[in-house]
């Protein structure tokens, strides 16, 4: 069962749970699914929005990329450590994440991509843009520490590679019961 929410009832809690982590969704003909602790909540162009960061070599991206969508899930009590393990340290290329992590998919209303039992407060987002990042325009402190160039882009967590901001309308917000 799921409970239609007000978004903006949640949005504190959101991004209190946000560097913590949550977990990004997507159905790209394999349900994948990935930990961040970037983002940003709010409006754009007059709708309610969800800007994640994906980088370049990441699977999620090419699921992001064929699809034009994805689902956000957040915990409502915090992290669950193996839920965090196996989506945040390993690729879903090579993982079926469903099965390791013990994921319990909830149908979508309105996209294709399902959300996440555990973790259920779910946003369904529609990408309206994307932009991959210009390293050079950030300032050097950040570059040195969040794209070192001599770590490989399948390292999981910092590494060369830019990310790709998408900027995506939240069309449906509920927490799964």
């Amino acid at each position: 069962m799921k409970e239609t929410i007000r978004l903006e009832d949640y949005t504190g809690m959101i991004l209190k749970a946000l560097p913590k982590g949550l977990l990004l969704n997507t159905n790209g003909g394999k349900f994948n699914s990935m930990v961040i602790g970037w983002g940003n909540l709010g409006v754009t162009w007059g709708a309610p929005t969800m800007v994640v960061y994906v980088r370049e070599n990441r699977y999620t991206k090419a699921q992001i990329d064929k699809t034009g969508e994805f689902t956000i899930s957040v915990p409502l009590d915090g992290p669950v450590p193996e839920i965090v393990r196996v989506c945040g340290g390993q690729s879903g290329r090579n993982v079926d994440k469903v099965q390791a992590a013990g994921l319990t998919l909830e149908p979508p209303e309105v996209i294709h991509t399902p959300g996440v039992k555990e973790y259920p407060l779910t946003l369904e987002c529609q990408v309206l843009y994307a932009q991959r990042q210009d390293l050079s325009a950030l300032p050097q402190d950040i570059r040195a520490s969040m794209y070192p160039p001599d770590v490989d882009g399948t390292h999981p967590m910092a590494n060369r590679d830019p990310h790709t901001a998408y900027i995506a309308r939240i069309v449906s917000a509920y927490i799964i019961r």
